[in-house]
């Protein structure tokens, strides 16, 4: 079972980093090397429990269609976004949001449960590329919002 677990510190507080990682403008421009952009559901702004957004984007080449719907939402601690439509076989993403140890930080932690399709080849392609590729575009967003957030202030 394909496991990410990423800890970042957020220079923000909590509702504003839990809020920025809601927010569709903020992922497109976060994922800007693969074009992704939404094209369905929840097209811009905050996303919240139920709401579902369509995105596509380029990786490896191809193509790709995501569906996915926030089914848990406890702001400002925490939310979970799950494919409901796509290319994986299970795509899970639990967001959680802690006050940090230093005042006015955050620790966002994201742990990604997922898996290919296609059996014993989507399991190889997992170990040997999907795996990293996917937790490289998680901290490239991370990096996103920590810059975004860094000056205390959400910049939609």
């Amino acid at each position: 079972m394909p496991l990410i677990d990423i800890t970042t510190v957020v220079p923000a507080p909590l509702e504003q980093v839990f809020d920025l990682s809601l927010d569709v403008d903020a992922h497109t421009a976060s994922m800007s090397s693969g074009g992704e952009r939404a094209v369905a559901g929840v097209m811009s702004g905050r996303m919240s429990l139920g709401d579902s957004v369509t995105w596509v984007a380029r990786h490896f080449g191809v193509r790709w269609r995501m569906t996915s719907r926030i089914n848990a939402y406890d702001r400002p601690h925490r939310f979970v976004d799950e494919q409901v439509a796509g290319p994986f076989r299970r795509w899970r993403h639990e967001h959680t949001f802690v006050p940090g140890a230093a005042s006015g930080t955050t620790v966002m932690r994201d742990v990604i449960d997922f898996a290919a399709p296609y059996g014993l080849l989507g399991w190889l392609i997992t170990e040997t590329l999907l795996h990293r590729y996917l937790r490289r575009l998680i901290e490239s967003r991370n990096t996103y919002l920590v810059s975004a957030l860094a000056g205390g202030s959400d910049p939609h």
